[in-house]
């Protein structure tokens, strides 16, 4: 199951990478505002994956790609995190909205640093929130950034490598991936393995096959 926000029309390519469903911005049941180039914050988004997939009782197993966007360009304004039972249909966050327009905000190399640190907290703690209130033992969720923020952020010559971090409370599962070499805790340290993409694709379906 793919989870799309930011996909406005048909994605024909999704049999190519083997989805089953797709749930894209125009099925998502989203009626609420835009937070620029993002069609839907990230709580909302996953709150949708809960009821259309997760929630099911009639399932089978479920593995789904979520794209979480509030932590896309531009980074301003963003959603402020609120009550899951609180969220509805979205039309709430028209009034639910923090930061300066991209206008104002990228005037200033700092600003705009700053409101990437905040879009980053937003998506991790909607990201914590979904864990805490609606996983559970069978849950194996993983953050995975695609790709570094652009230069006005990191500097001249960044390094292209991204977190990945696996979250469940099944220790099956942390048994079966305990020989990476990884770390505890949600923020890599200086210490933790760097590998490729595709290497890290192989041996997450190494590991769950």
């Amino acid at each position: 199951t793919a989870i799309m926000p930011g996909t406005t029309q048909a994605w024909p390519q999704a049999a190519f990478y083997g989805f089953d469903q797709v749930h894209d911005s125009r099925t998502l049941g989203y009626r609420g505002p835009n937070f620029s180039w993002s069609a839907m914050p990230d709580e909302y988004t996953l709150l949708a994956f809960e009821r259309a997939e997760h929630a099911r009782r009639d399932r089978a197993a479920l593995m789904a790609e979520i794209d979480l966007t509030s932590s896309h360009f531009p980074w301003t304004p963003i959603p402020r995190l609120i009550a899951w039972n609180n969220v509805g249909d979205g039309a709430v966050y028209h009034s639910e909205a923090e930061g300066d327009s991209p206008d104002v905000v990228w005037q200033d190399p700092a600003q705009v640093r700053s409101a990437y640190e905040r879009s980053i907290e937003y998506s991790l703690n909607a990201l914590i929130s979904y864990v805490q209130t609606y996983g559970d033992d069978r849950l194996v969720l993983i953050f995975l950034g695609d790709h570094q923020p652009a230069p006005i952020v990191t500097g001249a010559g960044a390094s292209r490598d991204v977190p990945i971090t696996i979250v469940t409370r099944d220790r099956a599962v942390l048994n079966r991936i305990s020989g990476w070499g990884w770390q505890d805790g949600l923020k890599p340290g200086p210490q933790a393995p760097v590998w490729p993409m595709d290497a890290f694709r192989d041996r997450f379906l190494t590991a769950f096959r």
